[in-house]
Protein backbone atom coordinates (compact mmCIF):
# COMPACT_ATOMS: atom_id res chain seq x y z
CA UNK A 1 0.00 0.00 0.00
CA UNK A 2 1.64 2.92 -0.83
CA UNK A 3 -0.03 6.12 1.07
CA UNK A 4 0.99 9.70 1.38
CA UNK A 5 -0.48 12.56 2.42
CA UNK A 6 -1.65 13.94 6.07
CA UNK A 7 -2.59 12.42 8.86
CA UNK A 8 -6.68 12.40 8.38
CA UNK A 9 -5.92 11.57 4.83
CA UNK A 10 -3.99 7.89 5.95
CA UNK A 11 -6.77 7.50 8.38
CA UNK A 12 -9.44 8.02 5.90
CA UNK A 13 -7.40 4.97 3.98
CA UNK A 14 -7.83 2.37 6.79
CA UNK A 15 -10.75 0.59 6.09
CA UNK A 16 -9.39 0.48 2.64
CA UNK A 17 -5.99 -1.76 4.16
CA UNK A 18 -8.81 -3.72 6.68
CA UNK A 19 -10.48 -5.06 3.65
CA UNK A 20 -7.16 -6.40 2.32
CA UNK A 21 -6.01 -7.49 5.92
CA UNK A 22 -9.26 -9.37 6.18
CA UNK A 23 -9.23 -10.82 2.77
CA UNK A 24 -5.70 -12.39 3.19
CA UNK A 25 -5.02 -12.49 7.46
CA UNK A 26 -2.37 -14.09 6.30
CA UNK A 27 -0.14 -12.14 3.92
CA UNK A 28 2.43 -9.82 4.84
CA UNK A 29 0.94 -6.46 4.06
CA UNK A 30 3.62 -3.51 4.40
CA UNK A 31 3.00 0.32 4.01
CA UNK A 32 5.04 2.81 2.12
CA UNK A 33 4.42 6.65 3.85
CA UNK A 34 5.11 9.04 5.98
CA UNK A 35 6.63 6.90 8.91
CA UNK A 36 5.03 9.35 11.87
CA UNK A 37 1.89 9.01 10.04
CA UNK A 38 2.00 5.04 8.77
CA UNK A 39 3.01 4.31 12.07
CA UNK A 40 -0.27 4.34 13.18
CA UNK A 41 -0.50 0.82 10.93
CA UNK A 42 2.47 -0.90 12.07
CA UNK A 43 2.25 -4.07 13.76
CA UNK A 44 -1.21 -2.32 14.99
CA UNK A 45 -3.63 -5.13 12.95
CA UNK A 46 -3.39 -3.44 9.30
CA UNK A 47 0.68 -3.55 8.32
CA UNK A 48 3.61 -5.44 9.14
CA UNK A 49 6.14 -2.95 8.22
CA UNK A 50 6.41 0.48 7.24
CA UNK A 51 8.74 1.99 5.03
CA UNK A 52 9.58 5.99 4.21
CA UNK A 53 8.08 7.39 1.29
CA UNK A 54 10.66 10.46 1.94
CA UNK A 55 13.61 8.65 -0.30
CA UNK A 56 15.36 10.20 -2.85
CA UNK A 57 16.60 7.35 -4.24
CA UNK A 58 12.50 6.64 -4.89
CA UNK A 59 12.49 9.70 -6.81
CA UNK A 60 13.94 8.12 -9.87
CA UNK A 61 10.98 5.98 -10.27
CA UNK A 62 8.88 8.89 -11.12
CA UNK A 63 11.73 9.68 -14.43
CA UNK A 64 11.15 8.21 -18.00
CA UNK A 65 13.17 5.17 -18.49
CA UNK A 66 14.98 6.11 -15.35
CA UNK A 67 18.13 3.90 -14.13
CA UNK A 68 16.38 1.90 -11.07
CA UNK A 69 18.19 1.20 -7.78
CA UNK A 70 17.70 -2.85 -7.74
CA UNK A 71 17.33 -2.56 -4.22
CA UNK A 72 13.89 -1.02 -4.65
CA UNK A 73 12.98 -2.48 -7.90
CA UNK A 74 13.44 -6.15 -6.52
CA UNK A 75 11.51 -4.93 -2.93
CA UNK A 76 8.29 -3.92 -5.49
CA UNK A 77 8.61 -6.91 -7.42
CA UNK A 78 8.55 -8.92 -4.32
CA UNK A 79 4.47 -8.04 -3.78
CA UNK A 80 1.37 -9.94 -5.21
CA UNK A 81 -0.21 -6.35 -5.64
CA UNK A 82 0.93 -2.80 -5.43
CA UNK A 83 -2.18 -0.63 -4.56
CA UNK A 84 -0.38 3.04 -5.13
CA UNK A 85 -2.66 6.39 -3.97
CA UNK A 86 0.34 8.57 -5.52
CA UNK A 87 -0.07 11.43 -8.04
CA UNK A 88 0.94 9.39 -11.25
CA UNK A 89 -1.24 12.14 -13.86
CA UNK A 90 1.33 10.30 -17.03
CA UNK A 91 1.44 6.96 -15.64
CA UNK A 92 5.67 7.04 -15.27
CA UNK A 93 5.94 5.68 -11.60
CA UNK A 94 3.15 3.01 -12.54
CA UNK A 95 5.42 2.29 -15.61
CA UNK A 96 8.24 2.38 -13.61
CA UNK A 97 6.98 -0.11 -11.07
CA UNK A 98 5.69 -2.58 -13.88
CA UNK A 99 9.75 -2.51 -15.30
CA UNK A 100 10.68 -3.33 -11.95
CA UNK A 101 8.48 -6.87 -12.54
CA UNK A 102 5.27 -5.77 -10.24
CA UNK A 103 2.98 -8.31 -9.89
CA UNK A 104 -0.50 -6.75 -9.90
CA UNK A 105 -0.86 -3.03 -9.57
CA UNK A 106 -4.32 -0.94 -8.46
CA UNK A 107 -4.29 2.95 -8.59
CA UNK A 108 -6.26 4.80 -6.26
CA UNK A 109 -7.44 8.58 -6.49
CA UNK A 110 -4.95 10.79 -5.54
CA UNK A 111 -7.57 13.73 -5.03
CA UNK A 112 -10.87 13.73 -3.38
CA UNK A 113 -13.98 15.19 -5.17
CA UNK A 114 -16.88 16.31 -4.72
CA UNK A 115 -20.04 13.53 -4.22
CA UNK A 116 -19.46 10.42 -1.99
CA UNK A 117 -17.96 10.16 1.29
CA UNK A 118 -14.03 10.45 1.63
CA UNK A 119 -13.61 7.25 2.45
CA UNK A 120 -15.73 6.00 -0.25
CA UNK A 121 -13.89 7.14 -2.61
CA UNK A 122 -10.49 5.63 -0.79
CA UNK A 123 -12.20 2.20 -1.57
CA UNK A 124 -12.65 2.35 -4.88
CA UNK A 125 -9.06 0.77 -5.67
CA UNK A 126 -10.12 -2.75 -3.51
CA UNK A 127 -14.13 -3.13 -4.08
CA UNK A 128 -12.19 -3.22 -7.82
CA UNK A 129 -10.41 -6.01 -6.90
CA UNK A 130 -13.64 -7.92 -6.11
CA UNK A 131 -12.90 -7.52 -2.03
CA UNK A 132 -16.28 -5.68 0.20
CA UNK A 133 -16.01 -3.89 2.74
CA UNK A 134 -18.53 -4.06 5.46
CA UNK A 135 -17.29 -1.04 7.56
CA UNK A 136 -16.41 2.11 6.37
CA UNK A 137 -15.38 3.63 9.75
CA UNK A 138 -12.04 4.16 10.80
CA UNK A 139 -10.60 1.94 13.67
CA UNK A 140 -7.26 2.58 15.19
CA UNK A 141 -5.77 -0.01 17.50
CA UNK A 142 -3.25 1.50 20.25
CA UNK A 143 -0.87 -1.09 21.55
CA UNK A 144 -0.13 -1.74 25.04
CA UNK A 145 2.73 0.12 24.68
CA UNK A 146 1.14 2.84 23.64
CA UNK A 147 -1.31 3.04 26.64
CA UNK A 148 1.64 2.43 29.06
CA UNK A 149 3.13 5.79 27.39
CA UNK A 150 -0.48 7.74 27.47
CA UNK A 151 -0.92 6.84 31.11
CA UNK A 152 2.46 7.78 31.99
CA UNK A 153 1.65 10.98 30.52
CA UNK A 154 -1.78 11.74 32.21
CA UNK A 155 -0.25 9.91 35.62
CA UNK A 156 -3.14 11.36 38.16
CA UNK A 157 -4.64 13.67 35.99
CA UNK A 158 -8.49 13.22 37.35
CA UNK A 159 -11.45 12.11 34.83
CA UNK A 160 -12.93 12.86 33.08
CA UNK A 161 -10.82 14.25 30.75
CA UNK A 162 -12.27 16.49 27.79
CA UNK A 163 -9.47 17.30 24.80
CA UNK A 164 -9.63 20.52 23.00
CA UNK A 165 -7.95 20.65 19.60
CA UNK A 166 -8.30 23.94 18.85
CA UNK A 167 -6.42 24.22 15.73
CA UNK A 168 -6.41 22.40 12.66
CA UNK A 169 -4.58 22.55 8.86
CA UNK A 170 -6.06 25.71 7.87
CA UNK A 171 -7.07 28.89 10.06
CA UNK A 172 -10.53 29.36 8.07
CA UNK A 173 -11.29 25.53 9.32
CA UNK A 174 -11.36 26.69 13.13
CA UNK A 175 -13.92 28.41 14.96
CA UNK A 176 -12.36 31.23 16.79
CA UNK A 177 -10.05 30.84 19.87
CA UNK A 178 -12.21 33.11 22.21
CA UNK A 179 -14.95 30.54 21.49
CA UNK A 180 -12.87 27.87 22.55
CA UNK A 181 -11.38 29.98 26.07
CA UNK A 182 -15.24 30.42 26.87
CA UNK A 183 -16.14 27.09 26.49
CA UNK A 184 -12.93 26.15 28.19
CA UNK A 185 -13.60 28.25 31.48
CA UNK A 186 -17.48 27.31 31.36
CA UNK A 187 -15.60 23.39 31.68
CA UNK A 188 -13.40 24.45 34.28
CA UNK A 189 -16.75 26.38 36.71
CA UNK A 190 -18.80 23.45 36.29
CA UNK A 191 -16.82 20.08 36.27
CA UNK A 192 -14.68 18.33 38.53
CA UNK A 193 -12.58 16.82 35.82
CA UNK A 194 -9.46 17.49 33.50
CA UNK A 195 -8.63 19.36 30.05
CA UNK A 196 -6.23 18.53 27.67
CA UNK A 197 -5.11 20.53 25.32
CA UNK A 198 -3.76 18.58 22.24
CA UNK A 199 -1.51 20.92 19.69
CA UNK A 200 0.56 19.71 16.79
CA UNK A 201 2.78 22.05 14.99
CA UNK A 202 0.00 23.92 13.16
CA UNK A 203 -1.26 24.75 16.32
CA UNK A 204 1.54 26.53 18.08
CA UNK A 205 -0.38 29.99 18.25
CA UNK A 206 -3.46 28.99 19.66
CA UNK A 207 -2.06 26.98 22.15
CA UNK A 208 0.58 29.55 23.42
CA UNK A 209 -2.09 31.92 24.26
CA UNK A 210 -3.70 29.22 25.85
CA UNK A 211 -0.87 28.56 28.29
CA UNK A 212 -0.88 31.26 29.45
CA UNK A 213 -4.68 31.59 30.45
CA UNK A 214 -5.02 28.27 32.09
CA UNK A 215 -1.96 27.78 34.05
CA UNK A 216 -3.95 25.17 36.63
CA UNK A 217 -3.10 21.57 37.47
CA UNK A 218 -6.53 20.88 35.75
CA UNK A 219 -4.72 21.81 32.60
CA UNK A 220 -2.18 19.73 30.66
CA UNK A 221 -0.53 20.62 26.85
CA UNK A 222 -0.26 17.57 25.21
CA UNK A 223 2.56 19.30 22.40
CA UNK A 224 4.00 17.08 18.98
CA UNK A 225 3.37 13.88 21.06
CA UNK A 226 3.86 10.35 18.29
CA UNK A 227 0.68 9.66 16.44
CA UNK A 228 -0.15 6.57 18.16
CA UNK A 229 0.72 7.54 21.85
CA UNK A 230 -1.85 10.69 21.27
CA UNK A 231 -4.61 7.90 19.98
CA UNK A 232 -4.38 5.67 23.05
CA UNK A 233 -4.09 9.54 25.50
CA UNK A 234 -7.58 10.72 23.77
CA UNK A 235 -9.25 7.14 23.38
CA UNK A 236 -11.11 7.39 26.93
CA UNK A 237 -11.82 11.17 26.59
CA UNK A 238 -14.56 13.29 25.16
CA UNK A 239 -12.89 14.91 22.30
CA UNK A 240 -13.89 18.69 20.88
CA UNK A 241 -12.28 19.78 17.84
CA UNK A 242 -12.85 20.25 13.81
CA UNK A 243 -12.07 19.27 11.03
CA UNK A 244 -8.76 17.84 11.07
CA UNK A 245 -6.76 14.75 11.08
CA UNK A 246 -6.23 14.95 15.21
CA UNK A 247 -10.10 14.59 14.75
CA UNK A 248 -9.93 11.64 12.81
CA UNK A 249 -7.58 10.22 14.73
CA UNK A 250 -9.14 10.88 18.19
CA UNK A 251 -12.82 9.53 16.61
CA UNK A 252 -10.71 6.16 15.33
CA UNK A 253 -8.91 5.74 18.48
CA UNK A 254 -12.64 6.15 20.15
CA UNK A 255 -13.23 8.70 21.97
CA UNK A 256 -16.66 10.41 22.06
CA UNK A 257 -15.75 13.23 19.66
CA UNK A 258 -18.35 16.63 19.53
CA UNK A 259 -16.62 17.96 15.72
CA UNK A 260 -17.16 21.55 14.89
CA UNK A 261 -17.49 21.66 11.02
CA UNK A 262 -17.22 25.55 8.93
CA UNK A 263 -16.45 25.58 5.59
CA UNK A 264 -15.67 21.91 4.64
CA UNK A 265 -18.00 19.50 3.90
CA UNK A 266 -19.23 16.65 6.24
CA UNK A 267 -20.64 14.67 4.10
CA UNK A 268 -17.17 13.88 2.70
CA UNK A 269 -14.56 15.17 5.03
CA UNK A 270 -16.46 13.89 8.97
CA UNK A 271 -15.74 10.84 10.62
CA UNK A 272 -18.28 7.79 9.99
CA UNK A 273 -17.83 6.45 13.32
CA UNK A 274 -20.98 6.45 15.45
CA UNK A 275 -18.75 7.75 18.25
CA UNK A 276 -18.45 11.58 16.48
CA UNK A 277 -21.43 14.04 16.58
CA UNK A 278 -20.98 16.56 14.22
CA UNK A 279 -22.13 20.63 15.01
CA UNK A 280 -22.11 22.40 11.02
CA UNK A 281 -21.82 25.97 11.60
CA UNK A 282 -24.78 27.75 10.29
CA UNK A 283 -24.30 29.15 6.75
CA UNK A 284 -20.37 27.05 6.84
CA UNK A 285 -19.45 30.23 8.51
CA UNK A 286 -17.69 29.95 12.13
CA UNK A 287 -18.29 33.48 12.86
CA UNK A 288 -21.75 32.52 13.69
CA UNK A 289 -21.72 28.86 15.91
CA UNK A 290 -23.21 30.20 19.26
CA UNK A 291 -20.75 28.92 22.34
CA UNK A 292 -24.08 27.61 23.81
CA UNK A 293 -24.64 25.25 21.16
CA UNK A 294 -21.33 23.61 21.49
CA UNK A 295 -21.66 24.01 25.26
CA UNK A 296 -24.73 22.20 24.89
CA UNK A 297 -23.25 18.95 23.09
CA UNK A 298 -20.53 18.96 25.59
CA UNK A 299 -22.77 18.91 28.18
CA UNK A 300 -24.73 16.03 26.85
CA UNK A 301 -21.28 13.66 26.40
CA UNK A 302 -20.84 14.44 30.12
CA UNK A 303 -24.15 13.34 31.63
CA UNK A 304 -23.61 10.53 29.25
CA UNK A 305 -21.07 9.29 30.85
CA UNK A 306 -23.05 10.15 34.51
CA UNK A 307 -21.31 13.51 35.26
CA UNK A 308 -24.48 15.88 36.27
CA UNK A 309 -24.12 19.56 34.65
Amino acid sequence: MIRGGAIGDFILTLPAIKALRDAYPGAGIEILGYKHIAVLAESRFYADGVRSIESARLSRFFAKEANLPIDLANYFASFDLIVSYLYDPDSIFERNLRRSGAKKFVRGPFKIEGGSHAVRQLSQPIEELDLSISDFAPKIFPSEEDRHRANEFLGAFSPPIVAFHPGSGSDRKNWPLQSWINLGNHFQRNFTGSLLIVAGEADQHQVRQLELIWQSSRVRFAKGLPLPELAALLEHTIFVGHDSGIAHLAAAAGANCVLLFGPTDPAIWAPLNTNARIIRAPSADFDRLDIDRVRAALDHELMRIGIST
